[in-house]
């Protein structure tokens, strides 16, 4: 590691920090609020340390725990009351998630003393209707089905479903589209809120997914976009120095789960892209967040960090996580 994300951290940064799941719902808890304010609780603690320091804290996160639920509730009532689009379940996870985040984080700021105010932006991720993940949708959501409930589904809703889970009695789940991010429509917004000092909580769970009508018009679309890339656009559209992706290991590995695992300190641009070339990191987990990093750098971002969160101040300091430079 050299010496050089050790001096950055001595002057104000415009950092955007995504969160992973971890951050707010454990994969063992029922997903109560009390868990989910307290998880946030821990997380903001250590979001805390960085706003002393005076950097400019942008924050997102992931909703999937979220919004599945909301998906569940939404089936559970349907003969009661009309269900919603996915769009429109993401845009209420946006809500309930920024609630708790702005809720946690002004408290904590209040007891050290620090006036910040922080803002919630309900955020629209522009797509194109056109992209391939249309024709392959690959990402599931929402609860587990029979095969008589599959069966139904498919040809009342016009869901598909895949086999996501073989040899358990309730296999089947829909899958949706994750498409490429290309803008976040609140940008310009978004950036004069940040340059105001506020401490900004947007692109929840990748964005709200939309696309334009040939009129010119946005619409909702039933997609999911990966959260760490629409993270990156976020990144871009607040011009930040760095991204700190938070996750559940301390740092990417070469030949991960194998005997010649090897953890990355410092990598340049061209050296991940041709691990990345190679396979080293998987499509459903590491991928998309090196990919993230990348693009950010190729945006001119100083630099992208991926750590796990208990070690998100020590990896800002250079102390450690996997830090990728152009």
């Amino acid at each position: 590691m050299t010496g050089k994300a050790s001096n950055e951290s001595q002057s104000s940064k415009h950092i955007v920090i995504a969160l992973g799941g971890n951050a707010i719902l454990k994969s063992h808890q029922r997903g109560i609020a009390e868990e989910q304010l307290e998880n946030i609780r821990i997380t903001c603690e250590q979001i805390l340390d960085m706003i002393a320091n005076g950097h400019n804290i942008i924050i997102t996160h992931g909703n999937g725990p979220q919004v599945g639920n909301l998906l569940i509730q939404q089936e559970g009532a349907h003969s009661k009351v009309p269900a919603m689009p996915m769009d429109i379940c993401g845009a209420m996870s946006q809500g309930q998630i920024g609630y708790m985040l702005e809720q946690v984080l002004h408290n904590l700021l209040q007891a050290k003393g620090i006036n910040r105010d922080v803002l919630t932006v309900v955020t629209q991720v522009m797509v194109n209707s056109d992209d391939p993940a249309f024709r392959n949708p690959t990402k599931p959501v929402g609860p587990f089905y029979d095969a008589e409930t599959k069966e139904r589904y498919e040809r009342e809703k016009n869901y598909i479903i895949k086999d996501v889970k073989p040899g358990n009695h309730r296999p089947f789940r829909r899958v949706v589209p994750s498409p490429n991010p290309l803008r976040i429509l609140e940008a310009k917004a978004l950036k004069r809120l940040v340059d105001a000092g506020i401490i900004i909580i947007a692109s929840g769970g990748g964005g709200i997914p939309v696309a334009m009508d040939s009129k010119g018009n946005y619409h909702g679309v039933e997609a999911v976009i990966d959260k760490d890339l629409a993270g990156e656009k976020l990144a871009e559209a607040v011009i930040a120095d760095l991204l700190l992706i938070l996750t559940d290991v301390e740092k990417v590995f070469l030949n991960f789960g194998t005997p010649k695992q090897r953890a990355l300190d410092l990598v340049r641009l061209e050296k991940a892209k041709a691990y990345q070339r190679e396979g080293h990191f998987s499509p459903g987990s590491m991928g998309p967040k090196v990919e993230a990093c990348l693009r950010f750098l190729e945006f001119g971002g100083e630099r992208a960090i991926i750590t796990s969160l208990d070690k998100a101040s020590s990896a800002l300091e250079g102390k450690t996580g996997t830090h990728f430079i152009p």
